[in-house]
């Protein structure tokens, strides 16, 4: 697993400048392999939803309980402790009295003290037609402002289609969409709510969603990793 040693200057700069960044190879494929055979452990997970039953889009996705797999778990602290300080950065820009802790443990605690105890990190799955429309995954009163998801399948090889969706809402402006095709292995991180945005008069909040276009062919799998818990 390749997240420690990927250069997180350059990821950090991305983060605020763009609202998401791309850690190329952070899994080999063997690894890939290996996350993807837990989506068949039904006993790992706590909830699975079937997305057409609530109009979210055509696919599934199940929720893992608390313990998490051990690579999940790795991925969730070692990420965590790589953007935290840009989170808090965020906080500042934009004036708003939240300060995250160092560790991933700390800021469960904080979760927890909110009756936020439920895992988030999930598992989803699309086929031929399968989609995901925009949202934002926020669940209670405390969260953390990024998240990640780790692309388990190929491009081109696997599936067809199935791009990763970003929308901007730009205030006083029309929104603006942003298309990525990560590759297997890689992982993206990105906002869960919103950025910093410099202006005239100093920072303001531009807006986010995430969603996932038509997939044509194939099957398409990732892991999400979502930092706070829910309730």
């Amino acid at each position: 697993m390749n997240i420690n040693n990927n250069n997180w200057n350059k990821i950090q700069s991305s983060l605020n400048e763009k609202g998401y960044a791309i850690l190329n190879d952070a899994l080999n494929k063997a690894e890939c392999k290996s996350v993807l055979k837990l989506y068949n452990k039904s006993l790992l997970f706590r909830k699975t939803v079937i997305m057409e039953r609530h109009r979210y889009g055509l696919g599934e996705y199940k929720y893992f309980h608390h313990p998490l797999p051990k690579t999940v778990q790795k991925l969730r602290e070692d990420l965590y402790k790589n953007i935290y300080a840009v989170a808090n950065d965020w906080m500042k820009m934009l004036n708003m009295a939240v300060k995250y802790p160092p560790a991933l443990e700390e800021f469960l605690e904080i979760c927890k003290a909110n009756h936020q105890t439920l895992a988030t990190p999930l598992m989803l799955k699309y086929g031929a037609g399968g989609y995901n429309a925009l949202h934002q995954d926020l669940y209670g009163s405390v969260y953390f402002p990024m998240q990640a998801v780790v692309f388990l399948n190929e491009p081109g090889a696997d599936f067809t289609g199935g791009e990763f969706v970003l929308t901007e809402q730009i205030p006083r402006a029309q929104s603006k969409a942003i298309v990525l095709n990560p590759a297997q292995g890689d992982v993206l991180i990105f906002t869960t709510q919103f950025r910093p945005q410099k202006g005239t008069k100093g920072y303001y909040r531009v807006n986010m969603k995430h969603g996932v276009s038509n997939v044509h062919s194939g099957s398409r799998h990732t892991l999400g990793i979502i930092f706070h818990d829910a309730k």
